[in-house]
């Protein structure tokens, strides 16, 4: 066996979108049948591919191998000859016993490997174009759908699909995953339903508050899932002030990145306009905070008059940045 099959192997495995995970034997104490440095590649489903020793240490490995995979992390552990198959953490090593007569000591390190997480883009807008462009850029595998997409056009997308019809896409699309519309006025409707049938972890529209509640009720009245349309983020992307359309798709990939590794961004209110105040007559009356639109900008607080000479008028609520009217 060559040592360096597990190259090959890896490649194999990422081609087919499985996850697996590269086992290292970091010390072994003889008698093993493992040496420093020897390496497999181990699946969920127990399959290994390479050697890191014999049987006795295998249980050990695949249970801690389905452990890494399903949280992300890597898992240091360490197997040891004892009367007892418990196992126990000793700082940040997971040991087992082994209960084989062949005696020895093995330490291995467990580095899972994941598929990239899968990214559905819906539309073929600006937005959308720009997104498909920069999320491979962090890892994401995309796949866009729009009704009449060319596969020519989008390079940088993994899938390309030219029908945006719920049932198509449901039956060629893996469910989960992530999802942004980004139609802008093209078949806004249609892409809603066809990523609601996905089932995603999170979707987001890009478009206005007022534009999205509209289509809600709509999804809503066609029979969607209630829990399902509420749960839409819209607008979509992070604060950051973004005008041109790829600013708009940086800030929603850097909301997509926050989901994926679980951080969820406070919401910002922004207070309504409100109608003409008179000045108090005893006290200054300081004008309202100065908020920044959806897409950018933190809140700056104007300075306070020295004397309220006029009523003092609220401005109007800042139009979304994100998308849509």
């Amino acid at each position: 066996m060559n040592r360096n099959d597990w190259i090959a192997d890896a490649a194999r495995l990422q081609a087919e979108d499985r996850a697996f995970a590269l086992v290292t034997v970091l010390r072994a104490q003889a008698p093993t049948s493992a040496k420093a440095g020897d390496k497999a590649l181990v699946t969920a489903d127990g399959q290994i591919h390479g050697w890191i020793g014999g049987g006795c240490a295998q249980p050990a490995v695949v249970k801690t191998v389905r452990q890494a995979l399903a949280s992300g992390q890597p898992q240091h552990i360490r197997i040891a000859p004892t009367d007892e198959t418990a196992e126990r953490t000793l700082g940040d090593v997971l040991e087992f016993g082994m209960a084989c007569h062949s005696g020895g000591t093995l330490e291995l390190f467990i580095d899972p490997v994941l598929p990239a997480p899968q990214l559905t883009v819906f539309g073929d807008s600006p937005v959308a174009r720009a997104l498909t462009g920069l999320a491979p850029r962090v890892g994401l595998r995309v796949v866009l759908v729009a009704e009449g997409a060319q596969a020519s056009d989008f390079p940088d997308a993994a899938i390309v699909l030219g029908s945006d019809a719920a049932d198509p896409v449901a039956q060629q699309v893996a469910t989960g995953g992530l999802a942004v519309v980004a139609t802008q006025g093209r078949r806004d409707l249609q892409a809603l339903k066809a990523a609601l049938a996905l089932r995603p972890q999170t979707l987001w529209f890009v478009a206005s508050e007022r534009k999205a509640g509209v289509l809600r009720q709509s999804l809503v009245e066609s029979g969607e899932d209630a829990a399902a349309v509420a749960a839409i983020v819209a607008p979509a992307g992070e604060p950051i002030g973004a005008q041109t359309p790829e600013e708009i798709a940086l800030s929603v990939l850097a909301a997509v990145v926050a989901a994926r590794r679980g951080r969820v961004a406070p919401a910002v209110a922004v207070p309504a306009a409100t109608a003409t105040r008179p000045a108090p007559k005893h006290k200054l009356d300081l004008p309202p905070m100065e908020m920044g639109s959806c897409c950018g900008g933190g809140a700056k607080e104007a300075a306070a008059p020295e004397a309220v000479i006029e009523p003092v008028v609220a401005a109007p609520a800042p139009k979304s940045c994100c998308g849509g009217s």
